[in-house]
């Protein structure tokens, strides 16, 4: 059964998830946001080889130390093609946030179905086109890693680069709110949640 790891990373403090199969020996990275001596770190203490790098979305806080990662462990990194142009356009991003640009890494398309790791990819267009949100079981039950679609009382932004709040919500109601009541949430950033949890409470998209 997969073991699960979450902590902040880079300035905007997104939430880098680490899954993997102590048994197998190897597992996945998601959200490799920034801080890429501490994702790296975190992963020599859990003892496992990295086989991929997968991505809910392309903002430049979620993609820090992508490139980095991806040569230090020669794996390949994922990413929705909807949101090919936010790689193309890195430096637009950070330029527009005032941070310092970041290499660009080279994506392999990923898409709905997909499974690594035992977590299989949904896509979630909203905020961004190529949005996804990774769900599977782990050690303590079901789990979604939501990236910056679904929050703990909240939803991500739309008022960013190709963002949509009209399919972020189908996105939310069809495709989320249809998974387990009882899987755990973990979003782009802040604290946990569940999904039977926001849709019930969530004060944006209900069920």
């Amino acid at each position: 059964m997969l073991k699960l790891d979450t902590f902040p990373v880079g300035r905007l403090g997104c939430n880098c998830s680490l899954m993997w199969d102590a048994e197998k020996g190897t597992g996945i990275v998601v959200d490799p946001g920034g801080d890429g001596a501490k994702i790296r770190t975190h992963v020599e203490a859990a003892g496992f080889r990295v086989t991929a790098l997968l991505h809910t979305h392309a903002h430049f806080d979620h993609v820090g130390a992508t490139k980095e990662l991806q040569d230090l462990w020669q794996c390949p990194a994922y990413l929705h093609q909807g949101d090919d142009f936010l790689i193309e356009h890195l430096d637009m991003q950070t330029d527009g946030f005032g941070f310092k640009k970041i290499p660009k890494p080279e994506m392999h398309k990923l898409n709905a179905g997909d499974a690594f790791a035992g977590l299989a990819t949904l896509h979630t267009p909203g905020h961004t086109p190529g949005s996804c949100c990774f769900h599977g079981d782990f050690e303590k039950g079901k789990i979604v890693l939501a990236g910056d679609t679904l929050f703990c009382g909240g939803v991500g932004r739309t008022d960013l680069w190709g963002g949509d709040f009209e399919q972020m919500e189908q996105s939310i109601q069809r495709e989320l709110y249809a998974l387990d009541g009882a899987a755990l949430v973990i979003p782009g950033h802040g604290p946990s949640t569940t999904i039977g949890e926001e849709a019930v409470n969530n004060p944006f998209v209900r069920r």
